[in-house]
């Protein structure tokens, strides 16, 4: 999916005005969505240490765990509609999944290959945020990409927008 500058800079200006007043902390929510990532992994490993130890006591933590990644999620995502929600619990899962795939075939030599898998992971990693900030409005995109690239311009994919407003080194 790819956004038109113009959209794209409103966008920022209203990002800069939540910044501003202090409402909106970027860096914070990137911490969280990794933070979610990870606890999703977690209860991902809770149910399989139980399933292969027939240890119930994980399904347990596994609980556990998943009330603290529904509280941070409900703090990144506290209005949501259809099923915005699950969506974006499904896309920081898979992302960093693609994520663990990627350093696999890195460190198995296999580097090309890897490559394609982390652009995958910062693609869905994109399309998480183009959600959690509202940036994707699928009415009329098609028609509003062409007339930008019709008038020469380069138009902004979910990847820019992810590197132009969430970077966790501005604080």
């Amino acid at each position: 999916m790819i956004f038109n500058k113009e959209k794209f800079e409103s966008l920022l200006e209203k990002v800069e005005e939540l910044k501003k007043s202090g409402t909106f902390d970027l860096s914070r929510e990137e911490d969280l969505s990794i933070a979610v990532m990870n606890l999703i992994s977690l209860e991902e490993h809770f149910f399989f240490t139980a399933e292969k130890t027939k240890n119930s006591d994980y399904l347990d933590l596994l609980e556990e765990t998943r009330e603290i990644r529904k509280s941070l999620l409900a703090e990144m995502i506290p209005a949501h509609e259809g099923e915005t929600w699950c969506i974006s619990k499904h896309l920081l899962a898979a992302s960093m999944r693609i994520m663990e795939v990627a350093t696999k075939l890195r460190s198995d030599g296999k580097k090309k290959e890897a490559e394609e898998m982390f652009e995958k992971a910062y693609r869905v990693y994109a399309m998480f945020w183009g959600i959690r900030l509202k940036l994707i409005d699928l009415s009329g995109v098609k028609a509003k990409d062409n007339e930008v690239i019709a008038a020469g311009k380069k138009p902004w994919t979910a990847e820019d927008i992810v590197e132009k407003l969430v970077d966790c080194c501005k604080e």
